[in-house]
């Protein structure tokens, strides 16, 4: 029998040959035009502000937002923009960098996941799939928490079954990782970090029946490195600030989990459609790629997809019970989902189309109904998110991908279907930013008047904002006086006295009728009431359809 030529060439030169490509490759959609489009609000301006008043203060402890203390989230993102601040300056480029090295990360981490578990080809078809899974590539772009959690996350849960897998040679430097990265995990995003490796795992080992994991997990030695590595900053971050322990642990974890507290509930199935449409192309697939993985577990290799097919539907089930979502949250499950889908066409490839087919039939007419909607979207839509051109372009990408799906599920060619799914998915992340971002960072993006503030106000200055516009801080460089409601920083409002910085309409009122320059940020109905009811006429320094820049000189 002919051997394979990937199979032919040594493992440990194949392995790096695969890595460079895939860094080179992915390394250029993660990073291409990172700084161009600027920061979101709120998200991407918060995690961008918090280490930029960090780096300001010389404190790496405390997190601050508007200078004010902020306590939602763990410190590890913030630790990895001040460095890349630090590094490269602040600007969008060096607050999305650490995000996007960790996406890539997660991408790397999965070939070399894929390829341990199953071989070489699954490796570099699993990491194909993360790496070109639009949704994921577009949020590995942005900075947020969920995206160093998920790298952290994935590099836990991988390096627990690559040192469990085989039974008679447990490897303890896989066991070490595992502790190191889970400690990682809890500094990204609080408790998750652990409770939801420790569910997979503990799933794992009652299923499997090998409850000689624990006694090879190294447990004492790997929970001393767990805390050595996790514990110090919550440590240190309690001595300064005593509210810490009740607003973190309590608040924003078992409130956030069992309550309604955050306003962001949704309903038991919210993450299914966001799953669906995330995960495109790919999504087709998950079904095909989870189907009998709790029948064919005691097969060759059923071990392991048990194992990823835990990790996927546990996560996805913890938040899909939560009372707080936000479409981020189960990034966690693409990496394990990508390698199930990568083993799915890898038994496409070795004849296996079966499985393959109906998924990529349903896919292509939903792609050509998206494509028609994509080119019908702009010119129906009140106040559309892209262009007509970009409802075209995008509409176009659909309609090929949809039509190449057709095409290679009659002549049953799993290569035609993968490459059309990937060179699809390239093209339209391509696409996606060059024709949607324009539009929404300019609802959602306060880059331009921050800017207008940093050029033009004097230190004597005071910005004011109508509620929180957390870019503004970022941009101007400087606090922002708040009023008509403190926003997600009332904690930290009620802290001290901050009567100065968060005031009621009358207090701002005199504010801008005082001595001092006064930039304003407001709403669109506050301006007439401002010019009708103040001594001082405002003077319209920038607008968009919903806010004013105004000073009252």
């Amino acid at each position: 029998m002919q051997i394979p030529l990937y199979d032919r060439i040594r493992p440990d030169e194949s392995r790096r040959r695969d890595l460079l490509i895939l860094t080179l490759v992915f390394g250029l959609l993660f990073l291409q035009f990172l700084g161009h489009f600027p920061l979101i609000d709120p998200d991407e301006t918060r995690y961008a502000e918090i280490p930029r008043e960090m780096l300001e203060r010389g404190d790496l402890i405390t997190p601050l937002l508007n200078y004010v203390k902020y306590f939602e989230k763990p410190v590890l993102l913030y630790w990895l923009n001040a460095l890349s601040f630090s590094m490269f300056g602040i600007g969008e480029f060096s607050a999305r960098l650490a995000c996007a090295l960790s996406g890539l990360g997660t991408v790397l981490f999965s070939y070399h996941l894929g390829r341990e578990l199953f071989g070489r080809r699954i490796g570099l078809l699993s990491a194909m799939v993360l790496g070109c899974c639009t949704g994921f590539l577009i949020q590995s772009r942005m900075n947020i928490t969920d995206i160093p959690l998920t790298f952290t996350m994935t590099a836990a849960l991988g390096s627990y079954i690559l040192a469990a897998r085989d039974a008679e040679q447990p490897r303890a430097g896989y066991y070490y990782l595992f502790y190191l990265f889970a400690a990682l995990a809890v500094l990204a995003k609080g408790l998750i970090g652990m409770v939801l490796p420790g569910a997979v795992i503990f799933w794992h080992i009652v299923l499997t029946r090998r409850w000689r994991i624990l006694k090879e997990m190294r447990l004492v030695t790997g929970l001393i490195l767990f805390f050595a590595v996790a514990a110090p900053w919550f440590v240190l971050v309690c001595r300064d600030n005593p509210e810490f322990f009740q607003f973190f642990f309590i608040h924003e974890h078992f409130e956030r989990f069992l309550t309604t507290v955050h306003h962001r509930y949704q309903p038991f199935w919210y993450f299914i459609p966001i799953l669906f449409g995330f995960m495109i192309p790919w999504s087709f697939f998950i079904p095909a790629a989870l189907r009998g993985f709790w029948r064919e577990r005691t097969l060759p290799g059923g071990e392991a997809r048990l194992y990823l097919a835990l990790w996927a539907i546990i996560i996805f089930v913890f938040f899909s019970k939560s009372n707080s979502k936000l479409p981020a949250y189960i990034l966690p499950v693409y990496p394990a989902l990508a390698i199930l889908i990568g083993a799915l066409f890898d038994k496409a490839l070795n004849g296996e189309f079966r499985p393959l087919r109906r998924p990529a039939l349903a896919f292509g007419c939903v792609l050509i109904l998206l494509g028609c909607g994509a080119v019908l979207y702009p010119l129906a839509a009140h106040r559309p998110l892209v262009t007509p051109v970009g409802g075209g372009v995008i509409g176009a990408i659909f309609l090929a991908q949809g039509i190449v799906a057709l095409a290679a599920a009659r002549r049953r060619d799993p290569r035609l279907l993968f490459g059309g799914l990937v060179l699809g998915s390239i093209l339209l992340f391509l696409a996606v930013p060059q024709f949607v971002f324009p539009l929404f960072s300019e609802r959602k993006s306060y880059r331009e008047p921050g800017e207008i503030v940093k050029r033009l106000a004097g230190p004597d200055a005071v910005l004011v904002s109508q509620g929180l516009r957390q870019g503004l801080s970022f941009y101007a460089g400087r606090r922002v006086a708040i009023f008509d409601g403190a926003g997600e920083i009332e904690f930290g409002s009620k802290i001290g006295d901050q009567s100065a910085w968060f005031l009621e309409r009358p207090g701002f009122l005199a504010l801008w009728n005082g001595p001092k320059p006064v930039y304003a940020m407001i709403l669109r109905e506050t301006l007439g009431e401002l010019k009708v009811g103040s001594a001082i006429p405002p003077r319209v320094l920038w607008q968009s359809s919903k806010h004013y820049l105004v000073t009252n000189r």
